[in-house]
């Protein structure tokens, strides 16, 4: 990204710098701990909207532990009527939010406004669901919290979803270390009974692997704003299991001490790549390992675009990112 920063928008720019400062002087203690004071207050929160559609889409929350700060957020968007006159189902979307496991949540305003716009412009009934975060709550917390709230919607979905959500064409879905949410969400349902959800393809934006070796895009792009490598390697040092390292099989999904997934039954896989994104090879060999596993998986890379390209719907990657999911997710509904 640095080499093309001042080709950004003032507003990228502001955010990177915003970020990148924030949390290397501010919100990352000395000690390894996260001031979560600070970046409670650094991240904006936002409110449901049940009543009156925002941009086309209802948004409702619903809660499952409040003890554990369990709950998701639905984005409805208005329902459109056929030639017919009937109401046009649309397919559904369990989505995870991203950064790193360490940070934000389900109603941040980034990622609400990102929900937002796949609701609208896909269109899609998304589910964005809230998740425990580390270095409090450590791996597996997130994976528990991800599938006990899908787990959720399949018993509960007359009493969440719209009539026009087809929990029949069902993606799971997620940004950075959402993605990789996504992917093991999808593995669980694999493992899973699921009386009412069919998981039709998984959706990775840039999800968040790694591993002990230094790839040659970390080492390129070590001083990304968004991704450095120093901030990555806290990430993984404050969510992975005490004494594991970067080739944890949760990070390192095809490393050494990976799991054989050759045998399940995985939906399709969409994987989204930037060129200036330090985790890009990781990803690449993400969508590798699931081709070597016989797994239909599809590769799109956006030359131009950094880590978390997709929050910022001004640059021109994020109409064509719109488009590649929206044709990805009807080639999957089709067969």
């Amino acid at each position: 990204m640095s080499q093309n920063s001042a080709d950004l928008p003032w507003k990228v720019r502001f955010f990177a710098s915003l970020f990148s400062s924030a949390f290397k002087f501010m919100i990352r203690r000395t000690d390894g701990s996260i001031n979560r004071r600070l970046l409670n207050f650094l991240d904006y929160k936002t409110s449901p909207s049940p009543n009156k559609p925002v941009d086309g889409v209802i948004t409702t929350d619903f809660t499952i532990d409040e003890a554990r700060n369990l709950w998701f957020r639905v984005y409805t968007p208005v329902p459109r009527t056929s030639t017919s006159g009937s109401e046009v189902n649309v397919p559904v979307i369990f989505y995870f939010h991203g950064s790193g496991f360490i940070c934000m949540a389900a109603n941040s305003k980034l990622f609400d406004g990102f929900c937002y716009s796949l609701a609208r412009l896909l269109p899609a009934v998304i589910i964005s669901v809230n998740y425990r975060l580390a270095p409090e709550n450590r791996y597996p917390c997130q994976y528990e919290d991800g599938f006990e709230a899908i787990r959720f919607v399949d018993k509960s979905y007359l009493e969440i979803l719209p009539s026009h959500a087809n929990l029949k064409h069902s993606f799971v879905a997620g940004d950075s270390a959402g993605g990789n949410l996504a992917h093991h969400m999808a593995v669980k349902a694999s493992k899973s009974e699921l009386s009412s959800i069919k998981l039709t393809g998984v959706i990775a934006i840039q999800p968040f692997f790694g591993g002990e070796e230094r790839t040659r895009s970390e080492i390129k792009l070590s001083g990304d704003p968004f991704v450095p490598m120093d901030t990555t390697d806290w990430m993984w040092r404050s969510f992975l299991p005490e004494g594991s390292n970067r080739d944890h099989q949760v990070s390192n999904v095809f490393g050494p001490n990976s799991a054989d997934i050759s045998e399940l039954k995985l939906p399709a896989v969409l994987v989204v790549v930037g060129g200036l994104d330090p985790l890009q090879d990781w990803q690449k060999r993400y969508y590798e390992g699931l081709k070597k596993s016989g797994k239909e998986v599809y590769l799109v890379e956006y030359v131009n675009a950094f880590h978390s390209f997709y929050l910022f719907p001004c640059l021109p990657e994020f109409p064509l990112f719109i488009e590649h999911v929206k044709e990805f997710m009807q080639e999957q509904m089709s067969t």
